[in-house]
């Protein structure tokens, strides 16, 4: 009776003490892989998914056309900020650099501009039509776009339209890499890109 006592006390604490260690080791094992190894996968999926082989130095196309700005408009995106200049008609040339300042087209007044850095993206057509119409009037030449909460975007502001050409500065976090393309379509029309990376 005295050996079945020990007995039946032995295999209680044996199995007291193989629940305790696996309960312990169980639970921080469930909480750890339902949040660090999936976010952990996903910042590294998104890095590797951002283009690279940007850069900062000027990019430019003389081509000259006299099919007019119509709008600009922003996006975000995951890895950059867009800017997107409407052409009515055939795409047009280009040049965009960063600048120590933006100053407006013909009188050269300085373009205040917010952040870090500035970029000057000179547009080679015009705001206005073959009758000197205005075809892009904004509400707010030194706000073309709410950039609020933007990672890198600081300011879209119209510098003018002079000589068959448009200017905008846009005020950015830093000097960060950049892309400028053109796009055909919707229609007849075509649009100027330019993407402004997040980080290097």
């Amino acid at each position: 009776m005295n050996i079945h006592g020990i007995t039946r006390k032995t295999i209680l604490a044996a199995v007291a003490c193989m629940a305790i260690p696996a309960a312990a080791v169980a639970a921080p094992a469930l909480i750890g892989s339902t949040s660090a190894p999936r976010t952990t996968s996903t910042a590294t999926v998104a890095a590797a998914s951002c283009p690279t082989g940007w850069g900062s130095l000027p990019e430019a196309n003389s081509r000259m056309t006299q099919a007019p700005v119509t709008a600009v408009r922003t996006g975000r995106h995951a890895c950059y900020d867009r800017l997107v200049v409407d052409i009515r008609g055939r795409v047009p040339g280009y040049d965009v650099r960063y600048v120590p300042n933006v100053f407006t087209d013909g009188a050269g007044h300085l373009v205040p501009l917010r952040g870090g850095a500035k970029l000057q993206l000179v547009v080679r057509a015009p705001s206005y039509d073959a009758a000197g119409r205005s075809t892009y009037n904004p509400a707010k030449p030194r706000e073309l776009s709410t950039v609020t909460g933007y990672s890198t975007f600081r300011q879209v502001a119209l510098a003018g339209s002079f000589e068959g050409q448009t200017t905008i500065g846009v005020g950015v976090r830093a000097r960060l890499p950049f892309r400028v393309f053109t796009l055909t379509g919707p229609g007849s029309n075509t649009r100027l890109v330019l993407d402004v990376a997040h980080h290097w």
